[in-house]
């Protein structure tokens, strides 16, 4: 078992910045992808990054693409999304997740253990 805590959401002005921390504890955190989802307001949760475990594959959605950057540190259990250039529609509640896979993975059915979220709001 995985269990996932997210830190680092806030309130922000468009364009600011913000970076989201995951700290991971129980499995071997390396074994793992890791990936970052977002679910707003009356939507369904989406993709936004995810990396592999060795951290050299990663991908992004197009929304996010040059403005977000996906890292981790295996040796503090932890996976970063560094937000630049924020927009109001990046307002989410932000999930850090965890599938056990060496590949990137960009479905949310591919992961089996999930934090509980961090707010991010972006003002305009």
């Amino acid at each position: 078992q995985v269990q996932l805590v997210e830190s680092g959401g806030g309130l922000v002005q468009a364009g600011g910045s913000l970076t989201l921390s995951c700290v991971a504890s129980g499995r071997t955190f390396s074994a793992y992808s890791m990936g970052w989802f977002r679910q707003a307001p009356g939507k369904e949760r989406e993709f936004v990054s995810a990396i592999g475990w060795i951290g050299g594959s990663t991908s992004y959605a197009d929304s996010v693409k040059g403005r977000f950057t996906i890292s981790r540190d295996n040796a503090k259990n932890t996976v970063y999304l560094q937000m630049n250039s924020l927009k109001p529609e990046d307002t989410a509640v932000y999930y850090c997740a965890a599938g056990p896979s060496r590949f990137v993975l960009t479905t949310y059915t591919q992961y089996q253990h999930w934090g509980q979220g961090t707010q991010v709001t972006v003002s305009s």
